[in-house]
């Protein structure tokens, strides 16, 4: 009888040390690699060693991220992936009768280079402008010169009179 609850003993140890170890991190593990398949272009991820970036571009076993205000890009493992911090937004498909025509993007057009015509023409219109803002300041100098005068012209007026 003995030999037997000693083998008992060993076979529960076994069985509550499956339950309580093996069986969550199994679990665990089938949840990281769910997570680290799913991902998509516009995740953002942190690494196991502690970088954050946004994926760019997947591959069948790597992805590529993008990281930092540089815009840095680099390839890693999708093992290296510790964590999905915001899924790219994964809109549903519309259901709709009538198909919508899609826009295509705005290309920005290069800046075009400038003739000799053009930069003539540019240079006449900022000596117009400057000519203008010259003028209006003549004018207010002017202005107040009068004024200037006018005060000058009533006050020895005023000081004969208290006088």
């Amino acid at each position: 009888m003995k030999s037997y609850a000693g083998l008992i003993f060993l076979v529960l140890m076994i069985v509550i040390l499956y339950f309580l170890m093996i069986r969550p991190q199994k679990k665990r593990e089938k949840q990281v690699n769910s997570m680290r398949s799913a991902l998509t272009v516009g995740d953002q991820i942190i690494t196991i060693g502690g970088l954050c970036g946004k994926i760019v571009k997947t591959k069948d076993e790597s992805i590529v991220v993008q990281v930092g205000a540089d815009k840095v890009k680099f390839e890693m493992m999708r093992w290296a992936v510790s964590k999905v911090v915001n899924p790219a937004e994964r809109a549903p498909e519309p259901v709709e009768d009538e198909p919508e025509e899609e826009e295509a993007p705005k290309r920005k057009m290069p800046k075009r280079l400038k003739t000799k015509a053009d930069l003539e023409a540019e240079n006449e219109r900022l000596a117009k402008e400057r000519e203008a803002k010259e003028a209006e300041e003549a004018e207010d100098a002017a202005f107040a010169a009068d004024q200037a005068a006018k005060e000058a012209d009533e006050k020895p007026e005023e000081d004969a009179e208290n006088k």
